[in-house]
């Protein structure tokens, strides 16, 4: 396998625990979706959970007039992984994640935000909405950040494991984010992130929502974004955009492979793939100069931050592993709650695209899956009337 991935490959790897189509490149909602909010579930006994559908969205007007996408190196040997203040696990690949015991109610294609871009053209900022049966009922929120490299952000990934977490009792909203096809900056993706959870609980009656309860969970991208957001709680610089009158605030964590210092992201790999990542790529176009200072969340962790839950693979050739483990010392060393995971032989999440189809397994299993959503009903309790 080569050592380089194009930007359509590395946006797909990075799009974890999703299935995918091969040879495609638009995102699309799942059968089951409907903007109405349609129902699926409660069959009976169980089944395996859905997948996502997913294929790579088209590129904007004018960003194929940059030239060829970078490559990205991915690679070829990891460093041992330091365990010294985290918990290995070695999850069983055949004790997978089922889905099916509880009928969840979904909102496709609702419009959260309208950021204006750099040529003054509005874009619309989409979110799915998963929420549990019965009605009547106060959820605690969780909102899901997908991966995709800073290059996409298909808010329809990782279907089983949303699907999953909204069955266990908690209303799950997987979200779009600006990214750098449209210009934008880790600045406006963090936004995007606080203005869907202002969105949430401003409709927090629609979707049955305890605004009081609120946790994000990303994954790569996406984790490095929920980590960003959990440690600028009331940071007033990353509020931009519709309802400013709600709070961004949030009361949970969970960051899987996500990166904290970009400048050192392949610090655990071999030294050509470190000598790869110093070239331009689309992980520094994003964060700029601010790398180590206003981009990283070691530049804000506090005592007060909300309690967070890291994952990463110890085979992860794209994220160095020791990437997490940064932020769970320094957030240790602030005050912070903080639990780390380190899954053995586990890579970047599901590289089935890639013809890898045991990749994903150790990320849907019952055990890790399990691991989120204990946390979830610790950090933000179970519903209430």
């Amino acid at each position: 396998m080569t050592n380089e991935l194009s930007l359509c490959a590395l946006a797909l790897c990075l799009l974890a625990s999703a299935t995918f189509l091969p040879n495609t490149c638009q995102s699309q909602s799942g059968a089951a979706a409907d903007k109405s909010g349609s129902r699926h579930g409660a069959g009976e006994g169980t089944a395996p959970c859905p997948m996502s559908a997913m294929t790579m969205p088209p590129v904007p007007p004018g960003a194929a007039a940059a030239g060829p996408p970078p490559k990205i190196p991915m690679a070829t040997s990891v460093a041992p992984a330091d365990t010294s203040t985290s918990q290995v696990i070695r999850p069983d690949p055949s004790d997978q994640i089922t889905c099916g015991k509880v009928r969840v109610r979904t909102f496709a294609d609702v419009v959260f935000a309208e950021p204006t871009l750099r040529d003054g053209k509005p874009l619309p900022l989409r979110m799915d909405v998963l929420v549990p049966e019965p009605a009547g009922t106060r959820r605690p929120l969780v909102v899901y950040i997908p991966g995709g490299g800073f290059v996409m952000s298909a808010k329809e990934s990782a279907l089983n494991l949303r699907t999953y977490v909204a069955e266990a009792g908690f209303v799950v909203a997987s979200i779009q984010y600006r990214t750098l096809p449209v210009g934008a900056n880790y600045r406006d993706g963090i936004s995007d992130v606080k203005s869907a959870i202002r969105y949430l609980r401003a409709n927090a009656d629609r979707y049955g929502i305890d605004p009081r309860r609120v946790a994000v969970w990303g994954e790569s991208a996406g984790g490095y974004l929920a980590a960003m957001v959990g440690v600028t709680n009331g940071n007033a610089s990353f509020e931009a955009g519709p309802d400013l009158h709600q709070s961004s605030v949030v009361q949970a964590v969970v960051d899987k492979f996500g990166a904290s210092d970009m400048s050192k992201i392949a610090s655990d790999f071999d030294p050509q793939t470190q000598s790869m990542y110093a070239g331009a790529n689309p992980v520094m176009a994003y964060v700029g100069a601010d790398v180590t200072t206003a981009a990283s969340p070691l530049s804000y962790i506090k005592a007060g931050d909300p309690p967070f839950l890291i994952f990463h693979g110890t085979a992860d050739r794209l994220v160095s592993p020791s990437q997490t483990l940064v932020l769970h010392n320094a957030l240790k060393a602030g005050g912070v709650h903080s639990t780390r995971y380190l899954l053995e032989g586990a890579g970047h999440g599901d590289l089935s695209f890639m013809g890898d189809f045991q990749s994903g397994l150790p990320w849907s299993s019952r055990q890790t899956m399990a691991i989120i959503t204990d946390f979830l009903r610790q950090t933000l309790g179970s519903a209430r009337p």
